[in-house]
């Protein structure tokens, strides 16, 4: 390992330099390859098991897994129980700031209260373990405490995230055979009330599963109302007990379904389980993050709603004893600091966010973080997809002063935690590399034949040995589990569906989903590296690509770019000037056939571009499925500009 790294002219200094005493050493890798099911057999006792397990690992039937098996155990307790039993009641876990400015602090003694009463008010409900609860909340600290309340007593939760429509979430509840609903009157986003009881009293209306729906208030908002079937958080959580003893469960009982999202499709329901997947977001958490509990304040700037928020906004970092950030409303609302206020407000020292909102942040300039102090900061981290170099040097240099270590996780809904990341302290970093595999995981590059490629080579990612917080099936369908994950390169190997490329280092990056690798007159080009050169043009602040069909070169490079100023010129000169700097950039073969200036991506609340949308413009199709988008409106102006604002001319 070299002691230091240059990129684009800046150096970064080799590992011991960024991170004093770190959690883990450079020994973790070796140690993890010499006796895989041991090492993960270590980190599973950092958790509290009433029964220990026989058996580590049980893959006599691929691709259905069974890990730490015979083990018993509570994930609640593990969560909330034993850090006050041990004597840390009074540690905050939370910090909540709602959008308007309202806060609450939670305490690990207050939230295993909460979660007790819930709990209680569950089996009220008539709830038993196994049964399936939806949650479709804002982020409020009730959201978690109803994720909890369900581990607690073995119900399997299905969180949906709130800016899901009526129509996604009753195929979910349909699809889930959910007993409950647990919901809100709304939350607050962008400055106004956003109402969800009504989109639940649709979709409730639709499945015959739903007994009761439980509403917590939030907004104020006038609800429609069922007698009978709808009842107030605090009408029935109010009233119970603040003792509930947990019950514990075998390691392989279901802990939570979470349902992709994004194609016209039926959805997937990705089911998650209880010991290893508990094993592996905490033990992940802890070491990716460096994690201190006793003086770290931690915040993953995600929704509840998605797995980030499942994995390293509940279960890592409480099971870990984390003192975390909680945020309810957008980047820009009511200013666009307002994340840095945050940060310096409660003195953060790890901030875990995506790529697309970084390059938001470049969009509005480094004046914005320049006025708080961001001192606090010691480890960032990134997630959702691969961020481009340029927006990773901004986040290192701005948000993080030079001296914070940048994180650059890549995993999955289907994978429960992190796969392949650097490790603070350990790796000396690659901006825009996710780098290594997670000792204890096996990550390779391979050909389509699904043979390891050397290095320098791009192939497909793939993962060769199970994993403990690995997916168990898809909900109520086998087959398709195996078919859509387990069937490319036999039952014994994961394909994640994204390519990747392996540099002269041995360093991997990540190429997006293989749908986002184009295929251009025979060369494999990566949707990621094309918006990577674009956004390192100075006038572009945000770009996303696709590969669209094209009658000479099987396909053709589609740019869409957001500009860095709103005035500026966006027409043919600056059109062909992209379109030249991506050809000397990366090479004349992945020069944008059509390059469109827009206002506006089509992003989910989560942040992610809805890149399957774009396709659908760029070759002039129907639009898919626009429910999950923020502004759906966003498209129709996308459509608009098409004609006008794209080149094709060499």
């Amino acid at each position: 390992m070299s002691e230091s790294t240059e990129v684009e002219g800046r150096r970064f200094p080799a590992p011991e330099q960024l991170t004093a005493e770190a959690n883990v050493g450079p020994d973790v890798y070796q140690e993890a390859s010499a006796d895989r099911l041991a090492f993960w057999a270590q980190q599973a006792r950092r958790l509290t098991w009433t029964q220990e397990w026989d058996e580590v690992l049980d893959w006599s039937n691929p691709p259905f897994a069974k890990w730490f098996v015979g083990g018993k155990l509570n994930v609640a307790y593990n969560c909330v129980d034993r850090h006050v039993e041990d004597g840390h009641g009074d540690q905050v876990a939370y910090h909540w700031e709602g959008e308007p400015g309202d806060t609450r602090t939670i305490t690990y003694a207050q939230l295993k209260d909460e979660v007790s009463k819930a709990a209680n008010a569950l089996t009220e409900l008539g709830v038993d373990a196994g049964d399936r609860v939806a949650i479709y909340m804002p982020m409020i600290p009730e959201t978690i405490i109803a994720m909890l309340a369900c581990a607690r007593i073995g119900a399997v939760h299905m969180v949906v995230f709130g800016g899901f429509s009526a129509d996604a979430l009753a195929s979910r509840l349909d699809d889930s055979g959910a007993v409950l609903v647990i919901t809100s009157d709304g939350g607050y986003r962008r400055g106004a009330p956003s109402a969800l009881k009504p989109a639940v009293d649709d979709a409730v209306g639709r499945t015959g599963s739903v007994r009761n729906v439980v509403v917590v208030k939030r907004t104020g908002q006038d609800v429609e109302w069922t007698e009978g079937r709808d009842l107030w958080w605090d009408d029935v959580v109010g009233r119970q007990s603040a003792e509930h003893q947990p019950e514990s469960f075998d390691a392989e009982h279901p802990l939570y379904i979470m349902y992709t999202s994004g194609t016209t499709a039926k959805p997937k329901g990705i089911l998650h389980t209880t010991g290893g997947y508990l094993t592996q977001v905490a033990y992940t958490h802890w070491a990716t993050f460096d994690l201190k509990p006793d003086t770290d304040v931690y915040w993953t700037a995600a929704d509840v709603g998605w797995v980030t928020g499942h994995s390293y906004i509940v279960y890592g970092p409480l099971a870990n004893r984390a003192t975390s950030v909680m945020y309810e409303g957008t980047p820009e609302t009511p200013h666009r600091g307002r994340w840095w206020e945050i940060i310096e407000k409660y003195r953060v020292t790890i901030l875990y966010t995506a790529p697309t909102v970084i390059r938001t942040f470049m969009k509005w300039g480094e004046d914005v973080p320049a006025g708080f102090d961001l001192t606090s900061l010691r480890v960032l981290g990134s997630v959702g997809e691969p961020i481009n170099p340029e927006a990773w040097l901004w986040y290192h240099e701005h948000i993080g002063g030079g001296r914070c270590p940048i994180m650059d996780t890549w995993w999955q809904t289907e994978t429960g935690a992190h796969m392949i990341t650097p490790l603070p302290g350990v790796t000396t970093l690659v901006p825009g590399s996710a780098q290594h595999p997670f000792p204890g995981i096996s990550a390779k590059v391979v050909d389509d034949e699904g043979n390891e490629l050397t290095n320098d080579s791009t192939g497909l990612l793939v993962l060769t040995e199970p994993w403990p917080s690995m997916l168990r099936t898809i909900w109520g369908d086998d087959d398709r589990y195996v078919d859509t994950y387990w069937s490319r390169f036999g039952k014994e190997v994961y394909f994640a569906g994204d390519g990747a490329k392996k540099d002269a280092d041995g360093n991997i990056w990540l190429l997006g989903r293989v749908d986002d690798v184009m295929n251009v007159s025979g060369h494999r080009i990566s949707t990621t590296e094309v918006e990577s050169s674009l956004v390192a043009h100075p006038s572009v602040a945000e770009a996303a690509v696709v590969g669209a069909s094209d009658p000479t070169t099987g396909q053709g490079i589609v740019a869409f770019v957001i500009l860095r100023e709103s005035g500026q010129d966006s027409g043919d000169e600056l059109v062909q000037t992209l379109r030249q700097h991506v050809a000397k950039d990366i090479g004349p073969i992945a020069k944008p056939r059509q390059i469109m200036v827009v206002q506006e991506l089509p992003k989910t609340r989560s942040g992610k571009i809805m890149r399957r949308l774009l396709r659908d413009v760029a070759e002039n199709r129907e639009l898919g499925d626009v429910t999950t988008l923020t502004d759906s409106s966003v498209m129709e102006l996308i459509s608009s500009k098409l004609p006008a604002a794209s080149s094709s001319e060499d």
